[in-house]
């Protein structure tokens, strides 16, 4: 496979879309919370994503709506406008024997500490992750795009991620999100334990 440094943003309208394939878990109660982290615990690696509801007025910031955690199977969704961060999810949030997979991982850990302490262990940053393959760009989109060839569609990212019910296109965009940190992350994994890539020439991207 020969890894492009970049994609532009036209090349990626042709794709077809990627969707989570599994099973989506909306969590809205600190029991679901619990069954759900048990769930996630015996997973050694997960996606992860949060998504906030968009603040159109200055200065009018909104705490983290939700928190999305993947398996290749299920994606739990745990509303935290609802529930707060439980102490099981920040359980697995500290647990060093989960790997979290994630992009601008910073910033999802600093909306959460917006509601809760904890001390994040055992995760990695697609953002940095992706160098040592030749990928430049920095987007969830262009990463996924640049490995899959599929497009990540954005629409309900500046949805109300605190209306009373989610919406089925906004779960799975959730969903979505979680599970394709997870996704490239194996595909990475598989690329480099079997040597079959090469970087796009800086000069010559074709």
């Amino acid at each position: 496979m020969i890894i492009q440094r970049k994609i532009d943003k036209e090349a990626l309208q042709d794709f077809p879309k990627a969707t989570f394939p599994g099973k989506i878990h909306v969590v809205q109660t600190p029991q679901e919370a619990e069954r759900a982290v048990a769930y996630l615990k015996q997973c050694p690696l997960v996606g992860i994503d949060s998504e906030t509801r968009p603040s159109f007025s200055k200065g009018k910031p909104h705490k983290v709506a939700l928190l999305q955690v993947s398996s290749d199977e299920h994606c739990f969704l745990f509303r935290l406008n609802l529930t707060g961060l439980t102490l099981p999810v920040i359980q697995l949030l500290e647990s060093p024997h989960v790997t979290k997979i994630g992009l601008s991982l910073k910033d999802d850990f600093m909306m959460l500490h917006k509601r809760a302490p904890f001390e994040a262990h055992a995760y990695i940053e697609l953002q940095e992750y992706v160098r040592a393959f030749g990928i430049e760009d920095k987007s969830l989109q262009k990463i996924y795009g640049i490995l899959f060839g599929e497009k990540i569609s954005k629409t309900q990212r500046l949805t109300n991620w605190e209306a009373d019910t989610l919406t089925e296109p906004q779960k799975l965009y959730a969903a979505t999100d979680a599970w394709a940190c997870l996704n490239i992350y194996r595909r990475l994994q598989e690329l480099k334990q079997s040597g079959d890539f090469e970087i796009a020439d800086k000069d010559n991207p074709n």
